[in-house]
């Protein structure tokens, strides 16, 4: 008996999604001992000082019994930061928590779904995952949606969900309001609007949180990214109450700890501490443009806490800068991407770093 014979096919073909390299793994393998990570879209100030005083005071007795599926508070704390009610509100272990949850509704084997390209490669492992039959649609040369290639493939293919990334993680472009608007009265399917990196959106006036009214969309987000509490895996998500009820079926029965539902709770409500984090990211977001395009490389408008860059070669970069003690993205086998990189923005001592490092490595040439 082989274990891998009752593996499903479709898994046992995938390839597993690849995560940014680790400090840990720079330091052992290069020998380098200071080190910036700029790869994983990281919140480099970390969480909110309530947020951490919320942890420590959690009592030793809460520990040892089971959490609420839809912890009361975490959802009052989201109707604070967003104007979203709680009948609509869902959430998950992170927003590929929320994600995987829809797909379990929604998806049989066979069905279409809509990506445009390139766009986070974990939604290619949803796809193998729940054996869905992926319409990839390019995306225009600026990296926005083509909505006539858009509303053609959902005539022709009839998907069940389009997934649409705003700000785009690899590209950081978030899509107009008209695209959108057209988009939703036009599909005949779910559209999942992925706002994981939604605050920095909304901090430049570009968020796509109204679309919440639309029946047929689902805006996610994470306290992931702009609140610093990626290790608490907690996500959420807006949809109709139709679907939220089928939602609590589907879901496990406990996806969110206590420790994280009171955490994420005092971030949401934190805005003193998220205004200071998204000021500081967009300063120097700013400044990164700047001083990354003065060597020459293209890089890329951005409304989220990451850059996208065109370089000679994607992977020689990342391993010049990798041995300097620099870990960036490399994006080049991202489905869609050629030869680009995605640079996370960080605190300004460790953006001196990249750009001097920069400097270095594109001054040897290729």
């Amino acid at each position: 008996m082989r274990v891998r014979d009752f593996v499903r096919e479709n898994i046992r073909k995938m390839s597993p999604y690849i995560p940014g390299k680790s400090i840990k793994y720079v330091r052992e393998t290069y020998g380098v001992e200071k080190i910036v990570k700029l790869a994983s879209n990281e919140n480099p100030f970390g969480p909110s000082p309530k947020a951490v005083e919320a942890l420590k005071n959690v009592s030793p007795g809460e520990l040892s019994i089971y959490p609420e599926t839809f912890p009361s508070e975490l959802l009052s704390a989201i109707e604070f930061h967003t104007g979203w009610e709680p009948t609509r509100v869902v959430v998950g272990a992170g927003l590929d928590g929320v994600m995987e949850t829809l797909f379990r509704i929604v998806i049989d084997p066979g069905d279409s779904v809509i990506l445009p390209i390139p766009t986070y490669p974990y939604y290619h492992t949803l796809l193998s995952v729940f054996g869905a039959k992926g319409i990839f649609v390019e995306r225009n040369d600026d990296f926005s949606i083509d909505t006539d290639r858009i509303l053609e493939a959902c005539e022709k293919e009839k998907p069940k969900i389009l997934m649409l990334c705003s700000p785009n993680n690899p590209t950081g472009n978030v899509e107009k309001e008209k695209t959108v608007r057209e988009i939703a009265e036009n599909c005949n399917c779910l559209i999942f609007i992925d706002e994981a990196y939604g605050e920095f959106a909304e901090y430049e006036g570009k968020s796509l949180k109204k679309f919440a009214d639309y029946e047929n969309v689902i805006i996610g987000r994470t306290l992931s990214k702009a609140f610093g509490l990626a290790n608490l895996r907690v996500g959420y998500a807006v949809m109709s109450e139709e679907l939220k009820r089928e939602y609590e079926k589907a879901t496990t029965p406990f996806p969110i700890s206590t420790p994280a539902a009171l955490a994420a709770s005092a971030a949401l409500r934190d805005v003193y501490y998220l205004n200071f984090v998204l000021k500081n990211i967009a300063e120097e977001r700013k400044r990164l443009v700047k001083e990354l395009r003065s060597t020459g490389l293209m890089v890329y408008d951005s409304c989220s806490n990451f850059l996208f860059v065109k370089v000679p070669n994607a992977s020689a970069f990342v391993e010049k800068l990798m041995r300097r003690g620099i870990i960036i993205r490399d994006c080049s086998k991202f489905i869609g991407c050629k030869s680009h990189v995605r640079i996370s923005v960080g605190k300004k001592d460790e953006n001196d770093l990249l750009i001097e490092t920069v400097r270095e490595v594109v001054s040897e040439g290729w």
